[in-house]
């Protein structure tokens, strides 16, 4: 019952039917948003929600930027039950885009026409972000150009309970999310302001994480397999404490973090032959 939950809702997500749905719905919040926007800056609402209500258009970027990511959140749920590898690389994805969102943010305290003398300072974080975004899609392709797919256990019947574990648990985070999504948006229609997102969830993706090392080892408690998903899950801390840092450690530490899972990776695929040899049997 639950992998047919769990493939329903998959399926649902991933047609073709549901991308239209979402980036009409991306456009119309995008747009939306421009124009409330542009209501208040000339005074057509009421003075009291006006002042709730941001003077700078540039908010309504990072409104899009924040739908769009919580659309990619829910593929990493999604994409836990296929593959740890996967998953991984996912993260760091939602990472990278999580950098491009803030290189916007500067920019939603300034006047509008944007004028040098108020950018300038705002221009070395919004580099960092970027570049930093940028270091992690390269380390990102690397990273997916040099996975070796290898099977947790010989056993089919092994590996199918692994997967529907990991199904189990990629539905306990969808309904986190949801909770999350839906305590973030009533923040933001009450308060213009949503409540945090990704710092919990990513939070919440360390205990998984930790959970499906610990399932893991139900299937194979080899050396290698074990190191790796533990790899895997110091990784999603270090990208937790880079979403708490300022600028520019925030970049810093999540290429540092992607630098030590393209590492990690090599390292798995060099010698996991050679340490299976050496397995006690």
């Amino acid at each position: 019952m639950i992998s047919q939950l769990f493939d329903i809702l998959e399926r649902a997500f991933e047609s073709a039917r549901h991308r239209r749905v979402l980036a009409v719905g991306l456009v119309g919040a995008f747009v939306l948003s421009l124009g409330v926007i542009e209501l208040a800056r000339v005074g057509l609402l009421g003075e009291r929600f006006a002042a709730a209500l941001p003077r700078s258009h540039f908010h309504a970027i990072e409104l899009a930027f924040t739908l769009l990511l919580a659309y990619e959140v829910t593929g990493l749920v999604f994409a836990l039950a296929k593959s740890v590898a996967n998953a991984a690389g996912k993260q760091f994805e939602i990472f990278s885009l999580i950098l491009l969102r803030h290189a916007f943010e500067p920019f939603g305290g300034l006047d509008e026409p944007v004028r040098w003398d108020q950018a300038r300072e705002a221009v070395w974080p919004m580099l960092s972000y970027a570049v930093g975004a940028l270091l992690i899609f390269v380390g990102l392709g690397i990273y997916y150009a040099s996975q070796k797919h290898r099977p947790l256990s010989e056993d089919a019947g092994d590996r199918a309970s692994f997967i529907k574990a990991k199904k189990l648990i990629a539905l306990v985070l969808l309904a986190v999310l949801m909770l999350l999504a839906a305590r973030s948006a009533l923040g933001l229609v009450t308060t213009w302001h949503a409540a945090p997102f990704f710092e919990p969830f990513y939070t919440v993706l360390i205990f998984a994480d930790v959970l499906v090392v610990l399932i893991s080892l139900r299937y194979s408690a080899s050396y290698h397999v074990v190191f790796r998903n533990s790899g895997l899950a110091v990784a999603t801390v270090l990208l937790r404490v880079a979403l708490s840092a300022p600028p520019p450690w925030v970049s810093i530490v999540g290429v540092a973090a992607t630098a030590f899972v393209l590492g990690l990776s090599a390292a798995y695929h060099r010698f996991a032959p050679v340490l299976d040899t050496h397995e006690p049997g």
